[in-house]
């Protein structure tokens, strides 16, 4: 399995931020218009954006400002065959096909794959590719934009995907997210070989990455079983500039090992 990078855009009101902690009062907002943002991701190599709505996320009422941002960002990148990864509010198979009749090509349930695993194996038999995204605080899943604590753990919310059809599991340790400290490299370990994961759900990291160094160590990641991860998401380090994009997509591919220097966004 191949280790794919997921450049992220997160979307407040239209534009372009990231939440510290998943925190809405600690957020930090960008200048750079979404759609420029996707045309240079798109020109460093990256082959999938993902996305997330994250009024809808909080509030379960899609924000109108935010899909017209979702679709300008697919309609932009679309010919470079460049496929976004979108989710946020996906509570209902009508905010789902909202997303895919925007043009994306796999779509995020977080909330509801919680309260409604049923959802993710109807949208999946309707053709759709399906991700599940899966918060957490510690090993409890959290929900509503982070803000709700579910009472169900991590391994709980994985073995009520059995069978789904969901094709991947987007796993964010909360606490690091936003913080460029690193991922939590063991508690990934722990999702790759968690028994209840259904085998064909692949794990695509979320959350701590400030440096290639961690984008290597996830590239790298071994669990005991031999698993792999299929992918890990970025966003701060790339919107912030600690990490520039064509050096982060070229560790992603494994073109370069720990020993191998590669500049840094700012460095020459």
């Amino acid at each position: 399995m191949s280790f794919e990078l997921y450049p992220a855009i997160d979307l407040r009101e239209g534009r372009c931020v990231r939440l510290l902690q998943g925190d809405y009062d600690r957020e930090v907002r960008y200048d750079a218009d979404p759609v420029d943002v996707a045309h240079e991701l798109a020109k460093a190599g990256a082959r999938w954006i993902h996305m997330v709505d994250l009024d809808a996320a909080r509030s379960g009422v899609v924000d109108s400002t935010n899909r017209d941002v979702i679709r300008s960002v697919v309609a932009a990148i679309g010919d470079a065959g460049v496929r976004v990864q979108c989710g946020g509010g996906v509570r209902g198979r009508a905010s789902a096909e909202a997303l895919f009749d925007a043009g994306i090509t796999r779509c995020v349930v977080g909330t509801a794959a919680v309260e409604n695993p049923d959802l993710v194996g109807e949208l999946s038999s309707a053709g759709h590719r399906v991700a599940v995204g899966l918060d957490v605080r510690g090993s409890e899943v959290a929900t509503r934009g982070w803000e709700h604590r579910s009472g169900v753990s991590l391994s709980e919310a994985l073995s009520r995907l059995a069978g789904s059809g969901a094709e991947a599991v987007v796993v964010t340790q909360i606490a690091r997210d936003g913080m460029g400290g690193g991922s939590d490299l063991s508690g990934l370990r722990n999702v790759l070989d968690a028994p209840q994961r259904p085998p064909a759900m692949s794990v695509i990291a979320s959350g701590g990455v400030g440096c290639l160094a961690d984008i290597a160590d996830l590239r790298d990641l071994r669990s005991a079983n031999g698993h792999t991860l299929a992918g890990a998401i970025v966003g701060k380090a790339l919107h912030d500039g600690a990490i520039s994009p064509g050096a982060a997509v070229v560790v992603a591919r494994g073109s370069a090992a720990h020993d191998e220097p590669i500049p840094e966004a700012g460095q020459s």
